[in-house]
């Protein structure tokens, strides 16, 4: 009881748009007379047969072997004043396997029917014009010869309507749209999607789910074409009947697998299994061979309802595990495409009980499957297209988040390096003024001691103080030059401590030489570097007048290559100054090494019978490079 309600709501779905409307000046034959014979031409009248309700159905393997071919003859008659002028034709909704149609002797129409050549199977309507005066008023004879599948068997004749053109035209064209054009706009539009959908799981081969979906738009495609191709060489057609098996298998056993993994279950031994029972049914037709096609199609497809139910009940408890919208619309469209596969099968091999139920829509032979297949079609691709755009919405919304946290993570860098700038400033600034302190300390500091010392003891006539303090203020001038500002440029500097040594050479009976050779865009030196050079230059000039009783004296600052050069010669007669140094002094041969050093250089002092000679290699580190100075 409950299946023919489900059958019911289903037939009124379609009726509407699929069921033709009865119109008044058509005629309908409800009868005809059924004759078995395969003769060419319409049987005459002396040849009776039996009387049948139209459309009929004719086993003709229990027939008494009389032949695949049956002939139907019914009469009808015309009103005197029947608008003949305006065009009148036949329609017959289906005439599967091919035939004739005749109208009072006269052949109207022929159907290309199966021979040892071509095979046929036409799925559309027929439509035959009965223009030539075939027609007339009164009584008029139509005769139809139908003929059967060499496989099959039964033998479906449709029921034949007569009348104007104008109003036969309607359902003829509605019924081709339904059963032709759809078929083959579907069979284009899953070939096509397919190509696209299997293009994107080959390059994102994790993406599962869109490749089920582009092998089932792709099998779905194939199997539709059966509606589309009428005619087939009769050597392909066993085959085209073992690929559309297995497309309508295999769509719905992908259909399973897309199911359960979309709710997340992943079974593999019940894909593997589900992937069997696909391959059972086209292998058994392929083996048994053609004549077994009704066994095969009666028992094996039977056998896919109960995983349609399958699905549609996972379907169900994913619906109500979920609760929403969007997984309920693979379940609603699974249910549709169940009930249209239960109303096909009862269509195909248990077409009186449905007739039972609802004669009217039975009598049609309308197909359901490939309409509800396209529903299921549209809801999986309409759930990918979500998941899609929830991916999509998910990502920008993640690169939103990306990029405020990138913001967020680039101001506090830029803070952060601010921070360290300022404390690398300061961290400069205190490692610059504890270096002037050691220099003062180490230089002016310790001078001024040992001569305050030496005062207190009386160790020191006046011109003795006045020496000290000389020397006090020119190692402050030194380190004023080194450490001011524009100290940074070497050649300033080294001009503002010859300048200053020119006078006290001078008064000393020595003539001093200088030469400055760096080029402009040599590597600036730090002050720091810039006063332990000066100091090493102070030092060999002290020892000069000292200790050398020159005449002469060259100075000279160059630059070769990646090193920078100070020489200081003399012509006097120099010994070495003593090696250790007083007590602060910062004087004397040790002291100048232990300079040159810090800077990373080397130091020679080289002394003859005709003079002395003091070098400083300082090698200069690549533009941009910081060397520390200890």
């Amino acid at each position: 009881m409950n299946t023919r309600r489900w059958l019911l709501l289903l037939a009124g779905l379609w009726l509407g748009v699929l069921l033709p409307v009865a119109q008044a000046a058509v005629t309908t034959l409800p009868r005809m007379e059924r004759i078995a014979t395969d003769a060419r031409s319409p049987p005459p009248a002396a040849v009776t047969g039996a009387e049948v309700p139209m459309p009929d159905i004719d086993h003709v393997a229990a027939a008494g072997g009389s032949g695949p071919v049956r002939w139907y003859r019914g009469h009808f008659d015309l009103p005197a004043d029947a608008p003949l002028q305006q065009g009148w034709a036949v329609y017959l909704p289906y005439l599967y396997q091919g035939g004739q149609v005749w109208l009072n002797g006269v052949l109207v129409a022929e159907v290309r029917e199966n021979d040892g050549r071509v095979r046929v199977m036409w799925e559309g309507p027929h439509f035959f014009d009965l223009s030539g005066g075939v027609l007339h008023p009164g009584a008029n004879e139509l005769a139809l010869r139908v003929a059967a599948g060499p496989a099959r068997e039964v033998l479906r004749a449709p029921q034949p309507q007569v009348g104007p053109t104008r109003e036969l035209k309607p359902p003829y064209d509605q019924r081709l749209f339904w059963t032709q054009t759809v078929p083959e706009i579907t069979a284009v539009v899953c070939m096509l999607v397919a190509a696209l959908v299997l293009i994107i799981w080959w390059r994102r081969p994790g993406e599962l789910l869109y490749g089920l979906f582009g092998i089932a738009a792709a099998l779905w495609g194939v199997r539709t074409l059966t509606f589309v191709l009428g005619q087939m060489p009769a050597a392909y057609w066993h085959l085209w009947r073992v690929v559309y098996l297995g497309a309508t298998g295999g769509f719905i056993v992908v259909l399973a697998i897309f199911s359960l993994r979309l709710a997340g279950i992943r079974r593999l031994g019940l894909e593997r299994a589900l992937l069997a029972f696909g391959i059972v049914g086209p292998l058994w037709l392929l083996l048994a061979g053609e004549g077994a096609e009704q066994l095969v199609n009666r028992v094996w497809s039977a056998a896919l309802i109960p995983i349609g139910l399958g699905i549609l009940g996972l379907g169900i408890c994913t619906v109500v595990r979920q609760r929403t919208w969007a997984s309920a619309v693979l379940p609603a469209a699974m249910g549709l495409a169940v009930l249209a596969g239960l109303h096909d099968y009862l269509l195909a091999w248990g077409e009186v009980s449905l007739a039972r139920a609802v004669p009217e829509w039975a009598h049609q032979r309308i197909f359901l499957l490939h309409h509800s297949a396209n529903l299921v079609l549209l809801a999986m691709g309409g759930l990918l297209t979500a998941r899609f755009i929830h991916t999509l919405s998910a990502l920008q919304e993640l690169n939103q988040t990306l990029e405020a946290r990138v913001a967020d993570r680039e101001r506090a860098l830029a803070a952060n390096f601010e921070r360290m700038a300022a404390l690398q400033q300061e961290h400069a600034a205190s490692r610059e003024r504890q270096r002037i302190m050691r220099e003062l300390h180490d230089g002016l500091g310790s001078r001024l001691f040992t001569s305050l010392s030496r005062v207190e003891r009386g160790d020191m006539d006046a011109p003795q103080i006045a020496e000290a303090l000389r020397g006090c203020i020119a190692d402050m001038r030194l380190a004023i030059d080194a450490l001011m500002p524009e100290g940074h440029d070497l050649r300033t500097a080294l001009g503002n401590f010859l300048f200053r040594w020119q006078a006290v050479l001078g008064d000393a009976g020595v003539h001093p030489t200088w030469t400055i050779d760096v080029p402009d865009g040599s590597r600036p030196l730090k002050p720091q570097e810039v006063l332990q050079l000066l100091r090493i230059a102070q030092e060999a000039l002290t020892n000069v007048l000292k200790h050398a009783r020159a005449t002469q004296v060259r100075v000279s600052l160059s630059q070769r290559e990646d090193a920078l050069l100070l020489a200081i010669e003399d012509d006097g007669r120099a010994t070495p100054a003593p090696l250790p140094a007083p007590a602060g002094g910062g004087r004397g041969l040790r002291n100048m090494h232990a300079r040159a050093r810090q800077l990373g250089g080397t130091l020679t002092v080289d002394f003859t019978p005709h003079g002395g000679r003091v070098r400083l290699a300082l090698p200069l580190s690549p533009a941009g490079a910081d060397p520390a100075i200890p």
